[in-house]
Parts: structure tokens; sequence; C-alpha cells
């Protein structure tokens, strides 16, 4: 059985045991998820709970000692800040105190018995994990700030010292409450569900717990209520308003047979729907666990960061060294002075805002992209997102609704009956998933199903079967011709049917066409807003489809793109997609079905339609569609343009703060406090600039600004 299991784990504290631990566990079964708190040396996983032991078993062969966390209650935390607060009062007594007077042998003691005081409540576990890591002979953001404190107390300035343990607790406090929150803002939509639902027990309507209705239960939504758990409407219709789930910005009409999700409203219509999930694996607990899951997933960006930082500390741990020893022959300087300058320069060196700088965007936008009906899975996404030159996208399902019906019906065999054609076809589509095997399903649905032997799917091409010791089939033209079967009126009758826009199915037995099907499908709402976006930012469109080239063509009209290329076979997507790589540069796949995950693979960013798609496709895409909206592709761009935007911000603004103040540093221009406040007041900035992405007015519909040109943002 699943489980979360929160552990502190005293040895890990950077990076590196992350990356320790992760390998340690890389091919144990029954984990689902690791979450790593680094600033609270804390491990979130989801696992099997029968495999725990063995768990802590194995990361502590390496010395990672897993203890279960006891999560502070709201008085210890209240308590927790009170004490910084006063740290930070007292240090600033002591600044102020060491300044304004002057002092004998005997008052200083005073200064540094309120400064010891402040460093005590507020810098004594940073001071702990600084000297494990020095122990370790790791010279990490702890390891730094604690040889600051003790050469500050060392060379007797002891208020700097209480200000630079202080204002660093402070800092890694905020760090810490930023990424709760925003690791915090998704887990909000479990809170759009209704914790009762109204369920038919033998016969009789009750209210129950949602968390105790079994699958396959009957469940009665009024009009103005929240829909509790996913699943299929058996009586009634209604408008559902989706938005809470995929960012839908109408409510959509949903009748008896369609799907509906767990968080969306019923706004008219009283409806009944057997429900298709348990509580803890509806459409909002998979978007949450997928969203929380995937921030390991780390961007190129994000670990060009983090080498950055693992390189950069030892580097000006080395660089403070050569000031002590070097700077009072080379610059003259007292050793006393060159002492300080070296403290001021770990002070500011301190990586904490360009470490944090990265994976609170990352998370943000990871959390809004959910917000708007977008499942990202990682920081990657949206890297490639940003530099994404041309897209391919599927037609059915994707341009197309994918919910076709059968509009010609034509029996072409001699010395057949339509009954038994009916039945053949009937049997033969039922058991197909395509869309077009699903609308002549659906339009025979009236007939007597035969019963199909040796039932086989051909790739690109149909389905086969048996039926009465003989073989059939149902598919499309490229199937008839490489079974040899179209003649010359065949050919005429597919013809006919292609220019008018028809997907054509042919059934076949043995080596004589029985009937063609016309099957027909609408373009969605929104397709051609979204491929003129989409051109409207430089990227190039090309439409990918296994229909006839005549059908293919037709809906590539409607939707505006010219590059439109049809009757492909999975393996035949493949290769145009590698084409386009070629041509454009990065490119992305969309699909819904099986035959696209190939191609999905391929792309160097896959987007899977969440409600329209097979489980391979969204398995093998990077981003999940889950209102099946396209508008969402250009939405989502926009997105990680931003994001992109903001990350470099970030980066670029928390080194230009140290370099500045290494300039200062040199001239002697700048105190170790002064020194940490900018510190602070850098991390906060890039906390906050990152944390916009959560703002309400970048959830839903994207726009581009008026100057946004095709080197889009």
């Amino acid at each position: 059985m699943k489980k979360e299991f929160s552990y502190y784990i005293k040895a890990m504290d950077c990076i590196n045991e992350e990356n320790d631990i992760r390998s340690l566990v890389k091919d144990f079964e029954g984990i689902y998820s690791l979450d790593f708190q680094l600033s609270k040396r804390r491990l979130v996983i989801q696992m099997d709970e029968a495999r725990e032991v063995e768990f802590k078993q194995r990361i502590a062969s390496k010395g990672y000692i897993a203890q279960p966390v006891i999560e502070k209650t709201g008085l210890t935390r209240f308590a927790e800040e009170i004490k910084l607060g006063i740290s930070l009062v007292l240090a600033f007594a002591a600044e102020l105190l060491s300044i304004m007077a002057d002092f004998g042998p005997s008052q200083k003691y005073v200064v540094g018995a309120i400064a010891l005081i402040a460093i005590f409540l507020s810098g004594f576990g940073v001071y702990k994990k600084g000297f494990l890591a020095l122990f370790k002979l790791k010279l990490n953001i702890n390891a730094l700030m604690t040889i600051a404190v003790t050469g500050a107390f060392v060379i007797g300035e002891w208020p700097e010292a209480a200000m630079v343990s202080a204002l660093f607790s402070i800092a890694e406090w905020i760090e810490s409450k930023a990424v709760d929150r925003a690791r915090g803002s998704i887990r909000k939509l479990l809170s759009i569900l209704p914790e009762e639902s109204e369920v038919k027990i033998a016969g009789i309507w009750k209210k129950m717990r949602t968390a105790d209705v079994e699958v396959s239960s009957e469940i009665r939504v009024r009009p103005g209520e929240r829909i509790p758990l996913d699943g299929l409407i058996t009586e009634g219709a209604s408008e559902i308003d989706q938005s809470p789930v995929t960012g839908e910005s109408r409510a959509v009409e949903r009748k008896v047979g369609d799907s509906i999700f767990a968080g969306s409203i019923n706004l008219s219509g009283m409806l009944v729907f057997e429900n298709s999930t348990v509580a803890t694996n509806n459409t909002v607990s998979r978007i949450i666990e997928l969203v929380e899951n995937t921030q390991s997933k780390k961007a190129p960006i994000e670990r060009f960061v983090d080498q950055f930082s693992k390189r950069y500390t030892p580097i000006v741990f080395f660089v403070s060294l050569a000031i002590v020893f070097v700077g009072p022959y080379v610059m003259g300087w007292t050793f006393e002075a060159s002492i300080y300058k070296a403290l001021v320069l770990l002070v500011i060196a301190c990586p904490c805002a360009l470490v944090i700088s990265t994976p609170i965007t990352i998370v943000s936008a990871l959390t809004t992209s959910a917000k708007i009906g977008v499942l990202m899975k990682g920081g990657h996404a949206i890297e490639r997102l940003h530099r994404l030159k041309a897209i391919a996208l599927d037609k059915t399902g994707t341009i197309t609704y994918g919910a076709p019906s059968l509009a010609d019906n034509i029996l072409v065999a001699k010395g057949n009956d339509q009954k038994t054609s009916n039945d053949l076809a009937l049997g033969l589509s039922k058991l197909s998933d395509h869309p077009v095997s699903k609308a002549i399903a659906k339009g025979l649905e009236s007939s007597s199903a035969g019963e199909i032997k040796d039932f086989t799917a051909i790739a690109g091409q149909g389905v086969s079967g048996s039926f009465e010791g003989k073989k059939i089939y149902l598919g499309n033209k490229k199937l008839g011709e490489s079974l040899g079967v179209l003649t010359e009126e065949i050919a005429r009758e597919i013809s006919g049917l292609e220019s008018r826009g028809r997907s054509v199915s042919l059934l076949i037995e043995e080596k004589k066409v029985i009937a063609i099907f016309g099957v027909t499908d609408k373009i969605k709402e929104g397709s051609s807003e979204a491929i003129k976006m989409l051109k409207d930012m430089g990227i190039h469109v090309s439409m990918l489809s296994g229909d006839n080239a005549k059908t293919a063509n037709l809906i590539g009209l409607q939707a505006g793109i010219s590059d439109v290329r049809g009757e492909l076979l999975p393996k035949d997507k493949l290769v145009l997609i590698q084409e386009l790589q070629q041509k454009f540069g990065p490119t992305g796949m969309t699909g819904d079905g099986i035959n696209d995950a190939p191609a999905l693979a391929q792309a160097d960013l896959g987007f899977a339609m969440g409600k329209m798609g097979t489980d391979s496709a969204k398995e093998t895409a990077d981003v999940v569609i889950i209102g099946d909206d396209l508008r969402k592709i250009p939405e989502t761009i926009l997105l990680a343009h931003r994001t992109h935007s903001i990350l470099w911000q970030n980066i670029v603004f928390a080194i230009g703060v140290k370099a500045v103040f290494l300039i200062l540093t040199f001239l002697g221009l700048a105190s170790m406090w002064m020194a940490v406040f900018a510190d602070v007041g850098a991390t906060l900035i890039v906390v906050f600039n990152g944390m916009r992405l959560l703002r309400s007015d970048q959830v839903g519909p994207l726009e581009m600004s008026d100057n946004c040109t095709k080197e889009c943002c």
C-alpha cells in the first residue's frame, strides 16, 4: 500500500547528498516520488509501506540515518519566528551600542554577551550544520556562514557576527516559507473537492464521505454543486464549468455517455454518473501528484546553477584564504583588516540568492501551468518549450474533436446483405480504440455484433480478425492496397468520399471489399486560433495524419495549416519529425493515439491530449493538455518564455549584487552586516520575482503583448 513518509536526515544538506541518496535507491522498487527539502534536511517520500525498513537500511549503509519528522504545531512555529525576531533586535542593539558609545574593556563584554545571545537564538542550528559540513570537508553555504561568524567573533567584531547570524537565519526562514508556498499552491486544488457525495445505496440516495465511495457507484450531483469524483454520466444533461481543472474559460455541454472531472461545477441540470476512480486517484489528485513528482526533473538552467554553486563555494573559500595571507604583503593591509575583508567576502559570496533563484521559479511555473489545465513533466519541459521552433500536430483528436460520426455506409460486394456487413463491421470496430472505429461502432450500434476471434491491430492501417473461419479486415485505403483488393470501382468510390472530406474505412473479407464506410469529423473550436498564435510566435506548424491526403488537406485548409502530410504510418510520422528537427531545430509533436507514441518520443517535446489521448501517448509526452484545448499550447509556450526570462533576471541580479559588493569589499566600503543584509535583500527579490508566476493574472489565457515579435519574449 502506498504511503507518504517524512524523514529528517542529519547528514543531508546539499545537492551532493541528494544525488548520493538518489543513486542508492534508483533501482529500488516501490518508490513513487522523492521530495528533497535540503534547507530542512528533510526527505518526503511516497513508497510502498512494506518497503520502509528496507529503504532505511539501504541509505543507512552509506551513513544516512532517516528519522521520522515530528510536525511542528502552529504554536511551535510561532515561537521559532518570535525567537528569530528577538535575535535580530538583539543583533541591531549590539551594533548600535558599539557605534554610539565608547566602551571600555569591561563594557565591551556587555555587547559581546548580547551578540552571543543573538547568535544562540538565531544561528545555533546553522552553526551546527556548518561544523558538520566542515568536519566532512564540505564547503557549503552553512560552512561559509560558520567560518564567517567564528572569524568575526575571534577578531572582536561581535555585533557583526550577531548580525550575520541573525540575517542569514531569517533568509533561510524566508526561503523555506517561499518554497512551501509555491509547493502548497497546487495542493489548494484539493480544497475544491466535496467532502461528501450523494450515493445510491440499495435504491436509496444517501450522503457519505467521498473518500469512502467505491468505484462504479451511482452518484447524484445537483445544479450548483461540485462533482466529487471522475466518472461517466448515466442520466441527465447539464452545462459543466471545468475551469478549476482544465482552465477552460467557458462552460461545456455534457450529456449521457460523456466523461466529467472531479472538482468541476455542475451549473444547470441534475446529473447522475458512475464514478471511474476513488478519491485518491481522481484527476485533481493525479495533477497534484504529477506536479510534485516532476519538480525533481530539473531544467538545464537549474543543473547549471547547481554545478556552478558546487564549484563556486570552494573557490570563494580559497580566495578568502589568499586575501588573509597575501593581502598584507601585496595590498599593504593590516593582518586584522585582511581577515575582516576575507570574512566580508565569505558573507557576500554566499550563494543563497543564486541557489534559490531557479527552483522557486520552476515550481511556480509548474504550478501555474497545472492551474490552466496543462501538466508539464518537470523543469526540462519549460526549457524545451522556450526553444521550440516547429511543431507537428496530429489531425484526429488534436485539431479535430476526435469524435467523428458515421456519414456513409455503402455495400459494394455482390452476394452480401447489409445486415451481415453491418454485423461484421460492428464486431471489429467495437474492439478497436481508434476514433474512426468508434464512430463506425456507434453508427452501427443497432446491429448485432459478430463474434470476432483472433483480433489484431495493424499499426497505421486498421484491424483484423476471423469470423466463422474467414479472415476479415476493417481499415484504411493503405490496408486495401496492401491486400490488393482495390478495383477501379472501389477506387472511384473512395475518391468520391475523400473529395467530400470523409475518412474512409473498408470492410474486407478474404480478398474482396464488402462495404465502404465514410466518417466525418469537425475541427475543434479554437484550433484555428491556436495555430495562428503559434505562427505569430514564429513557430512552423505542420499537420501529420494517417488519414487520406484529400481529407487531411481539407482539414488543414480549415485550420490554417499549409504544411499538411497525409496517409502516414507511425514510422512515417517519426521520419517527418526528424526532418523538421533538421530543418527548423527543436520540434514539438502533439498527438493522442498509440500510433503517435514513436513520433512523440522522437520529438524534442511531446504534447499529449489528456482527455482524448491514449495512456501510451500521455506516458510518452512531456506535456499533457488536460482539456484537449489546442490553445493551451501557445499559452504554455508563452508561460515558458516568461519563466525563462525571470530565471535569467534572477541569476543576473544575484551575481550582479555579489560583484558590486566584491568591489566594495576591496575598496574597504563594505561591512559584514551590510554584506549579509544585501544578500538577504537579493534573496527576497529573486524569491518574489520568481513567485510572480503564481499571481492570479498569470493564470488563464496568456495574451501576447502588442510588441511581441517572432523572437518572442
